[in-house]
């Protein structure tokens, strides 16, 4: 292993990379899921939209898109599917009654708190001694990294 003082050639760090993610991806989906939840079959695309409305609070079908970056019509049968199952709320927004506002039902909201807490604690542990620049340059990194591997996807 490359001491972290000695730096790391682009190779060294496509070696590492290429060994870590597989470990981190399956330990992040060794997480316990919370009781209520394990029947729901939930997937990580889910996860991802249910994380958004965790920590942004209610939003609009195009308001998930956006933030998830896929097609309204996806994230609609998402919610479509989530709300048959009772984990989301669908209302009127108030300020505009034509809009209809996405929300965790108060039912799911502890277990989903706790089942995100998993990883935004351990996240919150490793980033807590960098500095701001160093973090933005790990979600920076993270992000051309999904980028990158998008570009390679067919299709």
């Amino acid at each position: 292993m490359v001491n972290d003082a000695d730096g790391m050639t682009s190779q060294q760090a496509v070696r590492s990379m290429l060994l870590l993610m597989p470990r981190l991806v399956g330990r992040a989906k060794r997480l316990p899921v919370p009781e209520p939840l394990r029947t729901l079959d939930l997937a990580p695309r889910h996860l991802s939209l249910l994380a958004y409305l965790q920590y942004d609070g209610p939003l609009t079908v195009s308001g998930l898109a956006e933030r998830l970056e896929v097609a309204p019509t996806t994230v609609s049968l998402m919610v479509g599917d989530l709300s048959r199952r009772g984990v989301l709320t669908r209302e009127e927004d108030d300020a505009d009654r034509r809009r209809r506002v996405v929300a965790i039902a108060p039912r799911y909201a502890e277990p989903i708190r706790e089942w995100l807490s998993g990883s935004a604690l351990a996240w919150a542990e490793v980033l807590a001694d960098l500095t701001p620049a160093e973090r933005a340059t790990i979600v920076r990194t993270m992000r051309a990294y999904e980028t990158a591997l998008g570009r390679r996807m067919p299709g």
